[in-house]
């Protein structure tokens, strides 16, 4: 769910525009009906992810996930769901599901996207790689045999993996391009082994050994896989922020913060009312808005498909820096803020830290995205 761009007045040049990111009274009334759905979801629901050897539960959310089903409103509550770090593939559905509609096959959209929108067909995608260094589509092979692809390689952390009915594998084939495959999670050689995130949830690794798949679950339109990266990349800097009418992660961490310095008193006083407390709030405040412009920036030339001196991948690259670094920011002042308190097991803070490392770990280290920035720049000398 993004705001559309509006110019200033028709007929105006480029560079006189402007973009409008007021929310429209249909996404304040999706926003607010997400809000009545996770209203009684607690954080705290399944252990502490430091105390669990392994995953802190076997399954996602599965009432939760038949309450968000039943709303029709599965593709506009994600900003929503990191407020209270709901335990549901949500990020992972919508952005598969987009691009079903988009780029897949009609008979295979007609008979998936029913499904996927009711939420009995649960969707996530491998969107990581099997080293977090390379393209993600570098990490599996695919080579057409007659009506049907042969995929074969390995790719790690995939979300929901262990759950979902259907993971979206990006591959490469011998010709240089990028296929996107729909891999069954009881496929005939695809093995899934747990790996685990700072978050507590379990991850997989997908082996991949002479898998057959029909065709006809083989996205191979050139715009696939790039499209669901773009949404993916988007959708974790919405949930490291959570924007509009609702908190996410980074502003709840906030909210949780300035509530606790305003209660907790020292030498007669609410600590929040020191100058060294207020600044560290304040300096966080600007880093969450700097990723809300950040990321609706990102969200607008991922959705409109705008023109810029730059490509989206710049957008993307610069959403990602602040998301990535913004929210650890936000995360570590926010323990030391509230001292000792704040890695209580008991106390829900430090899940949100456990949630904001791994969402950070998912987008990788900010310099290699100014890295990136930086190549584009050079690439696109501005006039």
């Amino acid at each position: 769910m993004c705001p559309t761009g509006r110019r200033t007045g028709d007929g105006q040049r480029r560079k006189d525009r402007a973009t409008d990111f007021t929310f429209t009274e249909e996404q304040q009334a999706a926003a607010e009906t997400a809000r009545t759905v996770f209203a009684d979801v607690a954080p705290d629901a399944v252990p502490s992810p430091a105390l669990t050897p392994t995953a802190v539960a076997d399954d996602f959310d599965r009432r939760l996930w038949q309450r968000l089903a039943a709303t029709d409103l599965l593709c506009l509550v994600l900003r929503e769901s990191a407020r209270v770090l709901a335990r549901v593939p949500l990020l992972e559905t919508t952005a598969v599901t987009h691009v079903l509609g988009h780029h897949a096959p009609a008979a295979t959209a007609a008979a998936l996207l029913p499904e996927a929108a009711t939420g009995r067909l649960v969707l996530t995608a491998a969107a990581h790689g099997a080293t977090g260094h390379e393209p993600a589509e570098r990490s599996v092979t695919a080579r057409p045999d007659d009506d049907h692809w042969i995929l074969d390689g390995t790719t790690d952390h995939v979300p929901w993996a262990h759950q979902a009915d259907l993971t979206a594998v990006p591959a490469h084939t011998a010709d240089g391009r990028t296929v996107l495959a729909l891999l069954p999670r009881d496929h005939a050689g695809l093995t899934l082994d747990a790996q685990y995130g700072t978050h507590g949830e379990r991850l997989a690794r997908l082996r991949l050994d002479g898998v057959r798949l029909p065709a006809d679950r083989v996205l191979d339109a050139a715009d696939a896989w790039p499209s669901l990266r773009a949404l993916l990349t988007t959708g974790t800097c919405a949930l490291a922020l959570g924007l509009g009418l609702g908190l996410g992660l980074g502003e709840k961490v906030l909210a949780m913060t300035s509530q606790y310095t305003g209660k907790r008193e020292q030498f007669g006083h609410p600590v929040a009312t020191f100058q060294a407390v207020a600044v560290q709030a304040a300096d966080r405040y600007i880093d969450l808005r700097a990723m809300e412009a950040t990321l609706w920036q990102a969200a607008w030339r991922v959705t409109t498909a705008a023109e810029a001196a730059l490509p989206v991948e710049a957008d993307l690259a610069v959403a990602k820096i602040w998301a990535a670094e913004g929210d650890r920011r936000v995360v570590q002042t926010a323990q030391h803020l509230h001292g000792g308190f704040g890695a209580d097991t008991a106390y829900p803070l430090h899940r949100y830290h456990a949630w904001a490392k791994y969402l950070e770990l998912s987008l990788g280290p900010a310099a290699a995205h100014e890295e990136t920035l930086g190549d584009l720049i050079a690439a696109h000398p501005l006039d």
